[in-house]
């Protein structure tokens, strides 16, 4: 019988899967196949928030194929290891995977295509999976990639993308041995956070239903106000492929209004991110483009940023938003991003690591390079851009509303005193708040001195 492995990674979906539907074609069989790998979590990518979502995400793969007459096969151990031995179990000549940006993944796809060759077996890699356009599809003239995003974006605009697969209607699996279902806390244990979206394909899609009704077409007037909570949050569910960024490139553009053409223009930025981690991996840890930063070590004033105790009010509702949901607005992450990495002048690692432990759509891709974009060390074209808090304030939270729904202790102060917290603050106002850790006329000064030519250093010391 003719037998083929399609393995899962962050393509955790039936619907429009080019893997799931190229195993299925041409084979008798099909082995769903998702290995908990212990070598992610060495990496220390592995936390509780992303590991209870994957969990759910499994649960409802698992459903999934069990509709269409199978099941996921799961295994526990060295990924590529585990692989070659279900191939070797079943006789699978061909395994399937979506093709991956990052350095693991880069070296997972070696390492499988080694090891199955050795056994006269082959590898397919899918690169139009975990993104619309694949990376190295689109290259400037004598560049292995787009360093700066317009004249990426004015290209990918005009890129054929794939259509969209169909859901397949059954999907036979050959008898082969599976661990049950992982639970979160299994693989990785510790404390999530309160409010953790569900994960899985059919949450994703009915979000995706919701945000396409409706709020998609008001998405270019309010993505930016932060008490609106008008942006789709669908990230995590792209981040697991329980939704594929193909299907949802489609069904924004088939909206053809302003507010879905800003929000197709953000799936670009992703695309974006994981074509210059494709070719330029060492960016995960070290600056894509050195400045010559002198960062402060500031273990105190990191630890209030991370706690939300800054004294900027807008900078910690967003720390505290993340700390209790896994996840925080677009707008958010910029102004948290900048206060920490402009403003207390902070190495943008330390700041990109404390998101990675909490977000559940947390991606090394689009993680690591916004976070060089804010700290100027990035494809930003305005590398010494400072984010003030209070201007930030004014404009994205003007009623103060996203203020208050985090800092349950300023509630009862109106939009603009709100905003004024630093400064009453600072003249010792009788408040349940923290005076601000750093004033904004020194912070400014300490950056401008810090970014010199005196030398440069590319990774925390």
């Amino acid at each position: 019988m003719r037998v083929s492995v399609a393995l899962f990674t962050a393509d955790l979906r039936v619907h429009d899967n080019p893997v799931l539907v190229a195993a299925l074609k041409g084979s008798e069989y099909v082995v769903p196949l998702f290995v908990v790998d212990t070598g992610m979590r060495r990496t220390g990518f592995v936390v509780p928030n992303r590991a209870a979502f994957l969990a759910d995400s499994l649960a409802d793969l698992d459903s999934a194929l069990r509709a269409r007459g199978g099941r996921l096969v799961v295994r526990v151990g060295d990924v590529v290891e585990e692989t070659c031995r279900v191939a070797a179990e079943t006789g699978a000549a061909v395994v399937h995977i979506a093709g991956g940006t990052s350095r693991y993944a880069v070296r997972r796809e070696d390492r499988l295509r080694a090891e199955l060759a050795g056994d006269r077996r082959g590898l397919r890699v899918h690169d139009a999976s975990v993104t619309a356009v694949p990376p190295g599809a689109l290259t400037p003239a004598g560049k292995d990639h787009f360093a700066v995003f317009t004249p990426y974006f004015r290209r990918w605009e005009g890129f054929s993308v794939r259509g969209v697969l169909p859901a397949p209607d059954v999907v036979p699996v050959p008898d082969v041995r599976s661990a049950r279902l992982p639970r979160g806390r299994s693989i990785a244990p510790g404390p999530t956070s309160p409010a953790l979206p569900t994960g899985g394909e059919s949450e994703a899609r009915r979000r995706l239903r919701s945000w396409l009704s409706g709020p998609l077409a008001a998405y270019d007037d309010h993505h930016d106000d932060l008490a609106a909570d008008a942006t789709s949050r669908l990230s995590p569910y792209l981040h697991f492929g329980c939704l594929s960024p193909t299907e949802l490139l489609h069904r924004a553009r088939a909206q053809d209004n302003p507010g879905a053409h800003a929000f197709v223009r953000q799936l670009a930025w992703r695309d974006f991110h994981h074509q210059v981690l494709a070719a330029r991996p060492d960016a995960a840890t070290y600056d894509y483009r050195p400045r010559r930063d002198h960062w402060r070590h500031a273990p105190e004033e990191t630890a209030a940023w991370q706690e939300g105790r800054t004294g900027y009010p807008v900078v910690d509702a967003a720390l505290r938003q993340l700390r209790h949901e896994g996840w925080m607005p677009g707008r958010a992450r910029l102004l948290a991003a900048s206060f920490l990495t402009k403003t207390l002048y902070v190495d943008w690692r330390v700041g990109a690591r404390h998101f990675l432990d909490l977000l559940v759509d947390g991606d090394i891709a689009n993680n690591q390079l916004n976070w060089q974009w804010v700290a100027g060390t990035g494809t930003d074209t305005r590398p010494n851009r400072v984010l003030n808090p209070l201007t930030q304030a004014r404009r994205h939270d003007p009623h103060g509303d996203y203020v208050r729904r985090w800092l349950p202790e300023l509630r009862h102060l109106d939009a603009p005193m709100i905003h004024r917290v630093p400064h009453l603050a600072a003249a010792g106002a009788d408040l349940d708040y923290p005076a601000p850790i750093v004033d904004l006329t020194t912070a400014t000064a300490r950056f401008k001195e810090g970014r010199g030519p005196a030398g440069s250093r590319t990774a925390p010391g």
